[in-house]
């Protein structure tokens, strides 16, 4: 169900952190500075580049290299509706080479700039991989008991000349390159949805915990394993990875980037069960994002000090 690549870099394009000074000890991650001026030339970052931004939000561009050709995948959109498109011009990205977007999940942080998205990238039938959950009217329940309710998802006339690529079931694309999982199956005790989450159906608001939409993608690269990207990990982030493991049968697991969704009362006594599953895991490199949230990452980065790597827009993972 998966080939295997020869290689793939990840541009962090949204994220809610921006970090331009620590220093990064590793030969396969670099800064936005570093890596623009290794790619596009000195003169042009002189005269061309400008720091990109952070927001409540999650988007990268995945470059997946197989058999001498490329494929450019967009994971995620963000919340704005222009910060893709901000922060690829900043950095000298061309996002007229996207060939796919992939939607992690029907959450406005991550669907926010779908439409000006697709318009600059411009390709007719551009495939947009969603789930139709996705399309579902979603809120959250308060504390006063009232609905707070999120932004529609965008309807498909108005995502033309892009095309909606509904998948329920685990799907590859590109020659079997890059694996949408697909719904993940919730098989342990400790990872239990959100509770809040609310969709509108029948004129009443009912529960929706499970998400079902939330999916991961899976690049399997050559000599070193699985590298497993999240949006928001709603499935739970061991869900996500035992069931990318089943899909491939494959056990090693090199990279684990993204959301992990480990912020919020209800979510933070997870991290003490998670961080023995990921321990036992043995991953290269560690990348928790997004709505991961502070305390889970403080404590990613004092267990897994040596694989973990604290995300800022403008980061590539070379892999």
């Amino acid at each position: 169900m998966i080939k295997e690549v020869d290689g793939v870099e990840i541009v962090s394009l949204v994220d809610n952190s921006i970090d331009f000074l620590s220093t990064i000890r590793r030969n396969d991650v670099e800064n936005a500075v570093t890596w623009v001026k290794r790619c596009m030339g000195k003169d042009w970052f002189e005269k061309n580049f400008e720091y990109p931004i952070a927001e409540h939000g999650f988007s990268v561009i995945i470059k997946i290299l197989c058999d001498n050709l490329e494929h450019n995948i967009l994971f995620d959109t963000g919340i704005s509706s222009h910060g893709v498109i901000y922060n690829a011009k900043r950095m000298g990205i061309d996002i007229t080479r996207i060939d796919a977007i992939i939607l992690s999940h029907g959450h406005y942080d991550h669907f926010g700039g779908l439409l000006n998205t697709v318009k600059a990238v411009g390709k007719k039938d551009l495939p947009v991989i969603v789930h139709d959950d996705m399309f579902k009217k979603r809120g959250t329940l308060e504390e006063d008991n009232t609905i707070r309710v999120y932004p529609d998802f965008p309807k498909e006339e108005d995502i033309r000349p892009a095309k909606f690529v509904s998948t329920i079931k685990p799907f590859s694309m590109f020659n079997q390159t890059i694996l949408v999982t697909g719904e993940i199956p919730r098989k342990t005790k400790f990872e239990k949805g959100v509770i809040r989450q609310y969709f509108f159906e029948d004129s009443k608001w009912k529960p929706d915990p499970w998400i079902w939409d939330d999916r991961a993608v899976v690049i399997n690269v050559k000599n070193k394993g699985l590298v497993i990207v999240s949006g928001c990990a709603h499935s739970g982030i061991i869900n996500t990875i035992y069931y990318a493991q089943q899909l491939t049968g494959i056990e090693e697991v090199f990279a684990i980037i993204g959301g992990f969704h480990l912020s919020g009362k209800e979510y933070e006594e997870m991290i003490d069960h998670v961080i023995p599953e990921i321990r036992r895991l043995k991953p290269k490199l560690l990348v928790p994002s997004h709505c991961t949230g502070w305390r889970a990452a403080l404590k990613f980065a004092y267990e897994l000090p040596k694989v973990f790597v604290w995300n800022s827009v403008g980061n590539m993972y070379k892999i």
